[in-house]
């Protein structure tokens, strides 16, 4: 049974109705349910972060779909020059967009961006609109058509960015007047999409980029008298924007029932209250829907319920809990623009291996142009992806990530805003199918008579339950042996044909059955140095999955390749403890490792975890250090309350050791060694704030979450600000710490080292 059709009223019925996997009575009965499906959430949320992170963040079928395709199409398409930023752009003199925008149109004070909206005469007498007709009225866009394409590219979920940061709702909005409907094109365009879309099969994706369109965006822009341009132009006041913004989501949620819930960057300094009531209400109508959705966001939410996006990136190794990327065609906007030029195939198709070998998936934004038409450089990308897709597809769809991303010399991801790059033959890249005994491993380049896999070294894996050896073949389904194969210290040596590759490829994959599980992989490689745990179905360390500081429910455990009450051996680094709970969401008798344990069956909870949590050792003392400039974090000693912190050279010092106590809610105190105060916002939301210090009060100000980027490094995010802990680029001894919205650079990333 695929987790799909399990639902939640069927998995209530299957447990007796009592909503709580720990009131099955039967272990028989709950490990063949977690076999079957992820845990389902709760029934009703209510708007605290409490309940909201109860909501599975990835469900099944989203970790099993990899590849999904959206779109920048809209007002801003029409003058389509430099970006989809146009709008902000044209109003700040002396820019290219404004110098453009008095030549072609006019001063942007007597020609404004909405005329693009309702229609205007440029200079030159050429009517300027977004209003694209549909090809059954004579016009180029047909939503048909783009579905299907979108099938043909390999995506297995699709659609539109509803509303940018211009303010202009692509559908029938009762709550903003500029919208689709009412102007431009009068037709429900995410209607068609959404209607298209699922008709094909294909999950319903829709993008908001709404929260900057009042905090930023518009800087330039003049006062607008009118109310109703006032809401587009972002100048209604607070609290009349935040609750817009909400008002807007739940005409999304309500009329559309998107599967995934896609947000842009600046949902920080929307109120919490406004979040988890977002939040609360989206997972109360799909529980109503009986159907699993994702949200995800770059800021303002957290890993527990929803699912972190990178812009343009991604890890540098393998990181838990599942996640995102959004990635374009072009590396010079997101929206059409004459001129444009477009990544390679082998960049795009080698990202996408690459991102689901490292636990994620890919959303690939394309440009359509103003009426409609997809450009043809944009459909030979994705038809490309999808050739591929539909011989290989295999090693991709409803995989899982391995113990190892992958080998060879090219580097891809660490972070947001790394470029697409393709791979060269030394470069392989693993998945594993979600049984666990089939590994693929996709070489990115035909790599001659011989390939050499250095990490599946004797030293790391025992290949002795190895059955077969075969490279995937031209045609779906079909596959070539490779019997010659020998492993010794450097690494496991496959023959491949002699005469070159038998076909022209990509990627080539091998794929590797084994009689069981596959073997557990041993130390040696690159690994991910975010790792901080393992746990494992057997005693004795075998059968294991790696673990990153956070906390793991049945669900998220399953897809690390870990099933519920199945954990019997566990490995815990030095300044970390695992804590298991009886129960799949973090309740029930509970178990505390802070060092390794060989055989669970010795202390009486074996087979008996149901989820655990990954976290500091309360009792360890840590040296944060800033990815940017090497410095740690310090305290300055006995100072005063309110003081500011600081960074340091490494000395030893107690000024520059600090405890993370978890407070059980997914936030930490942070506490300096010397002066026993803790990190502190003060409520200061302004990028560029000081952090401080002060005495413990328990406070939101004082209360911090981790958002793992990868590679061993974390943004350290205030709770009560939403704004992170950031170096500011400053290597200077003394130089002070600040706070600045999450925006995934390096100064606002840490590594932690156990004192």
């Amino acid at each position: 049974m695929s987790r799909s059709s399990l639902s939640r009223r069927a998995f209530l019925a299957v447990a007796g109705a009592t909503g709580a996997a720990a009131a099955i009575g039967s272990n028989e009965l709950l490990h063949a349910v977690a076999a079957q499906a992820a845990i389902p959430g709760p029934t009703n949320y209510s708007a605290t972060w409490t309940s909201v992170d109860q909501h599975p963040p990835a469900p099944e079928w989203f970790q099993d779909a990899k590849f999904g395709i959206y779109y920048h199409w809209g007002a801003f398409s029409v003058p389509a020059f430099a970006n989809e930023w146009y709008p902000r752009n044209m109003y700040n003199n002396g820019s290219s967009e404004n110098n453009h925008h008095r030549s072609v149109y006019g001063d942007p004070s007597v020609w404004p961006y909405h005329n693009f909206i309702d229609g205007a005469y440029d200079k030159a007498g050429t009517w300027a609109q977004f209003a694209p007709k549909l090809r059954s009225a004579g016009g180029n866009f047909d939503p048909d058509e783009w579905a299907q394409l979108f099938v043909d590219a390999g995506a297995k979920f699709a659609g539109p960015v509803a509303e940018h940061h211009d303010g202009f709702s692509m559908w029938n909005s009762g709550v903003n007047e500029y919208n689709s409907v009412a102007k431009g094109p009068k037709l429900d365009l995410l209607r068609l999409h959404a209607d298209a879309i699922r008709a094909k099969g294909l999950k319903l994706f829709v993008a908001m980029h709404h929260a900057y369109n009042f905090t930023g965006f518009y800087q330039w822009a003049p006062a607008q008298s009118d109310p109703i341009l006032r809401k587009v132009y972002g100048q209604l006041g607070t609290p009349a924007e935040y609750q817009l913004w909400y008002d807007k989501l739940r005409e999304i949620v309500d009329g559309y029932q998107p599967d995934i819930l896609w947000q842009d960057f600046n949902l920080s300094p929307i109120p919490e209250s406004y979040r988890l009531n977002f939040l609360s209400y989206y997972y109360n109508r799909a529980v109503a829907w009986d159907k699993e959705v994702v949200a995800t966001y770059k800021d303002g939410f957290n890993t527990n319920g929803e699912v972190y996006d990178f812009e343009r990136g991604g890890p540098a190794g393998i990181q838990s809990p599942y996640w995102l990327t959004d990635d374009s065609v072009s590396s010079s906007s997101w929206c059409y623009t004459v001129g444009i030029g477009y990544y390679s195939l082998n960049e795009m198709l080698h990202s996408l291996i690459d991102r689901v070998s490292k636990n994620g998936n890919m959303v690939l934004n394309i440009a359509p142009m103003a009426d409609g038409t997809i450009p043809s450089g944009q459909r030979t990308v994705l038809l490309g992806m999808g050739d591929y897709l539909k011989r290989f597809g295999e090693s991709i769809y409803a995989t899982r990530a391995w113990s190892a991303f992958g080998e060879g010399p090219t580097q891809m991801g660490g972070g947001s805003f790394s470029t697409p790059r393709a791979g060269t033959a030394q470069d392989i890249r693993f998945t594993r199918s979600k049984d666990n005994r089939i590994l693929y491993a996709t070489v990115l380049g035909w790599p001659g008579g011989t390939l050499n896999i250095t990490t599946l070294n004797q030293n790391r894996i025992n290949l002795g339950t190895l059955t077969s050896v075969r490279l995937l073949g031209f045609t779906a389904g079909t596959s070539i042996d490779l019997p010659n194969r020998t492993q010794d210290g450097s690494g496991l040596r496959i023959t491949l044909p002699s005469s070159g590759p038998p076909f022209s490829a990509a990627a080539y994959v091998v794929k590797l059955t084994f009689s069981g599980q596959i073997p557990t992989l041993g130390p040696g490689g690159s690994g991910d140095s975010s790792t901080v745990a393992s746990v494992y179905s057997h005693v004795d360390y075998v059968g294991g999955a790696n673990l990153a500081l956070g906390r793991y429910d049945a669900a998220r455990l399953q897809a690390a390749g870990i099933g519920m009450r199945s954990i019997s051996s566990v490995k815990v680094s030095p300044g970390y403890q695992v804590l298991g709970y009886a129960n799949a969401n973090f309740t029930g008798r509970s178990w505390t490792f802070a060092s390794d344990n060989a055989d669970l069956r010795n202390t009486g909870n074996n087979d008996a975890i149901a989820s655990v949590t990954v976290t500091f050792n309360p009792s360890a003392y840590l040296r944060i250090a800033n990815a940017t400039t090497g410095l740690v974090l310090d305290s300055g000693g006995n100072v005063a309350s309110g003081s500011v912190l600081k960074q340091w050279s490494w000395d030893g010092s107690t000024n520059l050791q600090w405890q993370f106590v978890d407070l059980g809610n997914g936030f930490y105190r942070i506490v300096n060694r010397t002066n026993g105060m803790v990190a502190d916002s003060w409520g200061n939301t302004a990028n560029g704030a000081n952090a401080v210090q002060a005495p413990w009060n328990g406070g939101d100000n004082q209360q911090w979450s981790l958002n793992g980027m990868g590679n061993g490094r974390y943004q350290i995010v205030n709770r009560g600000t939403g704004t992170a802990l950031d170096g500011m680029g400053n290597g200077t001894n003394g130089s002070t710490v600040g706070m600045w919205m999450p925006n995934n650079s390096p100064n606002n990333q840490w590594t932690f080292t156990v004192v």
